[in-house]
């Protein structure tokens, strides 16, 4: 907790508002899951039932800001390889038991400029490179001093340098599934937003300054550009559009000499309560080597590539993720603020050698009441060339004040 008496002195100097321009606010933030695996080529299935608490307060004078935030995450049921846990015989859930500090900030917020420093949450466009890692129960955070500048609307500019990165491992992390990984990460966004959308350009620098993290083989430098928008199409329809392409090469210690593109588009159709979704996504490969595609270990890697989580190192021949989504939500109906459904196809396929990987099936119900969300998942993925035969089943409860 050594980031507590310096961030309460920061905002304690900050300004000169008087004792009554002070507010307080507490935040809490309660996750209940189970989660069921079965993998083919284990001898067990995974049974995880996991309780994660995540309490805060935030401190607010004028334009300044603090904020404190604990992290705890209690197996209620354990028949799970956890990562840390040496349960090796089970499927792996990275949702290991856990007590740490998760966030700790001070923030400036003044017009057109943000300044945060201390331990934070970084999510960029869209987290596929840099993210927090939201599902799972212990979250991705960043000891980290982030610069915002500008508006939506017009140029603006994001850039963060951070030494250290706090992973999804937990305290009792350790050897290639470390708690920390030390480093000098750099990412920056220069954006200019329009009606139509945002172009964006981007540079993350990552460093993976870890000997037991794969032999540095996990820094690299990813250059790129992205542009995400939508549009009305119609009355009550929408159309959104993202495409992006990016090299991404060798950097700092990492001895493998590579460079590999990537490459994504998807378009989606929002009319009233349905949503149809279809999208492309490449992760190029070079020498056919391990580590020598495009890798993405600070990105939200739930988020893309199929829940079953096959793919979240990328195959040395790369991947071909072809994909398709279609749901429907309904509000205010049956008693409940929102009810949303779900279905995902994906399609697997690698960069070189035109091998097919496999395919998986996604399925999410969620039912919202108030702060409260139920929800429940399913994952099957079939494999071909890469992994084995997979079905994961989340039951969840989020509850936030």
């Amino acid at each position: 907790m050594r980031y507590a008496p310096v961030l309460l002195a920061g905002l304690a100097a900050a300004g000169s508002a008087h004792a009554q321009d002070v507010t307080i606010k507490p935040s809490a933030d309660v996750r209940l899951r189970y989660e069921h695996v079965d993998q083919d080529g284990l001898a067990r299935k995974a049974d995880a039932l996991t309780l994660r608490v995540r309490p805060g307060v935030t401190v607010t004078r004028g334009e300044w800001s603090a904020l404190i935030e604990g992290e705890t995450t209690i197996a209620l049921i354990e028949d799970y390889n956890s990562g840390t846990n040496g349960k090796p015989a089970y499927p792996l859930v990275a949702d290991p038991p856990n007590l740490e500090l998760n966030r700790a900030q001070i923030r400036y917020a003044g017009k057109g400029l943000g300044l945060t420093a201390g331990r934070q949450r970084i999510e960029l466009a869209d987290q596929r490179f840099i993210g927090s890692s939201g599902w799972r129960q212990n979250e991705q955070t960043y000891d980290a001093v982030r610069v915002q500048i500008g508006k939506p609307i017009g140029l603006s500019a994001d850039l963060t340098y951070a030494w250290n990165v706090l992973t999804v491992n937990g305290r009792n992390g350790t050897g290639a599934r470390p708690q920390a990984i030390g480093g000098e990460n750099v990412f920056a966004m220069l954006n200019y937003g329009i009606k139509a959308g945002t172009l964006s350009a981007f540079a993350y620098l990552v460093d993976q300054d870890e000997a037991a993290v794969q032999g540095y083989r996990l820094s690299s430098q990813t250059l790129g550009v992205r542009f995400a928008g939508a549009t009305p199409v119609g009355k009550d329809v929408k159309l959104g559009y993202i495409a992006s392409w990016a090299r991404q090469s060798d950097y700092r210690r990492n001895p493998n000499d590579y460079s590999a593109n990537y490459w994504f588009g998807e378009l989606s159709l929002i009319a009233r309560g349905l949503t149809a979704t279809a999208g492309y996504e490449v992760l190029g490969a070079d020498k056919g080597a391990a580590l020598t595609s495009v890798q993405t270990p600070l990105g939200a890697t739930f988020r893309f590539g199929g829940w079953a989580g096959k793919f979240g190192t990328t195959p040395p021949e790369g991947l071909h993720d072809l994909y398709a989504t279609a749901g429907y939500g309904w509000k205010q109906v049956l008693g409940a603020d929102a009810i949303t459904l779900t279905a995902v196809y994906h399609r697997f396929d690698s960069d070189r050698l035109a091998l097919h990987y496999g395919d998986e099936i996604d399925l999410l119900a969620s039912v919202k009441l108030g702060p409260t969300t139920v929800s429940a998942r399913y994952a099957h993925y079939r494999a071909d060339a890469v992994a084995t035969d997979t079905d994961k089943a989340w039951l969840q409860l989020d509850w936030s004040l």
